[in-house]
């Protein structure tokens, strides 16, 4: 047989492979309905790890990688999930950055529902209200967000997984206003501390909010026409107003960091990350013993961020990123040794790298 012959084969293969995997998507949809209907969660750990189980079990009776098959199958399981409408908390209103987030892990059928602050985001995805909360955890100009870091501390929620989202701000406001008429500008902190440089020059007054999206229904509902709004130009749109300035973040490498909070976190992919907290007693020497241990093992880290303890003075909680999943054997034992340097360790969670 030709190497033409050949080729041909596999693209008639390939075109089974897609119109099967269709196939499976429309089954999903359709328990994703009755799912609704009977008012049962959408996600299904139990069931997904059934999949995984039976189709690494496939794999081995065809003699293929159960690791490859298993990855393949990961992306399959997501897109069927998606289809099902999935729903996720995220902080802010309809608009805000983070429901952007949500769109771009999950998909655009995502039901993403706003909660006011943090604290509700974590609270109901913890008493299985919703499956998934996407948070940010940090920004690529103005560094952590606190609020997050130490409620992660205390929660049972674990990271699945993580997204960089590239954040383009605008100057948005009532369609009767104007450069000119503008005196205040209202705005997340983080927002306004993105876009230093333009609105330092327009010497208007700042007023922090509690959401970017928030704060231009805010204008809109109030009538204000003196004032603007630091937004995306996807709120601007939701809420039919007028940009008068766009891009106009400090730096254009300006990204947005989120985590996906769930019950459990993600299984190995072989291109994972893992986050964990810990503290050290407070003598010298004490923390460079515990980064140590991941130097020994030529584990990569990707981040470090202390953290008041909140119990003493000048005591500080550890959160470290590094790469690699929680359930390799690398890690394993490079986190059996680093507890021997801690007074406690948590393990807040191991997902696929944000690509």
């Amino acid at each position: 047989m030709s190497l033409e012959e050949l080729r041909n084969k596999i693209d008639a293969t390939d075109e089974q492979i897609v119109k099967l995997i269709a196939e499976r998507i429309k089954q999903a949809q359709k328990i994703g309905r009755e799912k609704q209907k009977q008012g049962k969660p959408i996600d299904d750990p139990g069931r997904e790890t059934k999949v995984l189980d039976h189709i690494r079990e496939i794999a081995r009776t065809v003699k293929l990688s159960e690791k490859d098959i298993e990855n393949i199958y990961q992306q399959i399981i997501k897109s069927s999930k998606n289809v099902q409408g999935t729903v996720v908390a995220f902080q802010g209103e309809i608009g805000a950055y983070s429901e952007e987030a949500a769109f771009q892990y999950f998909g655009n059928s995502v039901n993403a529902k706003p909660y006011e602050n943090f604290d509700d985001v974590f609270k109901i995805v913890e008493k299985g209200g919703i499956s998934y909360g996407i948070v940010p955890i940090e920004n690529s100009l103005e560094g952590s967000i606190s609020r997050v870091y130490d409620l992660l501390l205390k929660s049972s929620l674990k990271v699945c997984g993580e997204l960089e989202l590239r954040i383009a701000h605008c100057l948005i406001a009532n369609r009767e206003a104007s450069l000119d008429t503008i005196k205040k500008i209202y705005s997340h902190p983080q927002a306004l501390g993105q876009c230093q440089t333009f609105l330092k020059h327009l010497n208007y007054e700042l007023i922090p909010t509690y959401d970017t999206a928030g704060s231009v229904k805010f204008i809109k509902e109030k009538g204000i026409v003196d004032g603007a709004a630091v937004a995306s130009a996807r709120a601007a749109e939701i809420y039919g107003m007028k940009v008068l300035a766009r891009e106009i973040e400090d730096n254009p490498n300006n990204f947005t960091r989120f985590f996906i909070l769930a019950e459990n976190d993600s299984p190995p992919t072989g291109k994972d990350k893992t986050s964990i907290v810990f503290s050290v007693k407070h003598k010298p020497g004490a923390l460079y013993g515990a980064l140590e241990e991941f130097s020994d093992s030529k584990i990569n880290l990707t981040k470090i961020e202390s953290r008041p303890t909140r119990q003493k003075a000048w005591e500080y909680n550890f959160y470290l990123d590094f790469e690699g999943h929680h359930q390799d054997k690398l890690v394993k034992e490079t986190l059996d040794r680093l507890e021997k340097h801690t007074l406690f360790l948590k393990v807040l969670g191991s997902y696929p790298k944000a690509t």
